[in-house]
């Protein structure tokens, strides 16, 4: 699985031109399912996503997670992280758990995440999305187990 966070002042998807879910202050999550994920790992990713430190506080320096800070998360599937880009120059997604799998450690990071106390929105799963993000910093992580 591999996790990307964006601290962000306001975020929205949607889905044929229509709005879906938005939200103010927070996290826009990118999920990539990978093959061989499994809910052990989904929970791992969703405690980090709670707890990581990347909110200012009151110095300044980033000591505040998304809960400390009262902010939402809009969780969003993103199969293309589980992508290569080793060798070519077209992306293998051989490494992208497939769909059915996928969508089920998808639910299960996101009830994890709703389960340590962080309010969710969600994308729509395997649905074509236009996501609209203000960056706040800009602050960017990728969550990976290697990392």
């Amino acid at each position: 699985m591999r996790v990307l966070l964006q601290r962000v002042s306001s975020a929205k998807v949607r889905v044929s031109g229509r709005k879906i879910a938005s939200i103010d202050r927070g996290l826009l999550v990118f999920v990539g399912v990978q093959a061989g994920d499994d809910a052990e790992q989904a929970e791992y990713f969703a405690d980090r996503t709670a707890g990581l430190r990347i909110f200012d506080d009151e110095n300044r320096k980033m000591n505040l997670s998304v809960l400390d800070v009262s902010g939402e998360a809009l969780v969003v599937s993103q199969f293309t992280l589980a992508a290569s880009t080793r060798k070519g120059r077209r992306p293998s997604f051989d490494g992208a758990e497939e769909p059915a799998r996928a969508v089920l450690m998808y639910e299960k990071f996101v009830a994890e995440l709703r389960r340590l106390g962080v309010p969710v929105k969600t994308g729509l799963f395997g649905e074509m999305m236009e996501v609209e993000l203000v960056n706040d910093g800009p602050v960017t992580f990728l969550l990976d187990p290697r990392s």
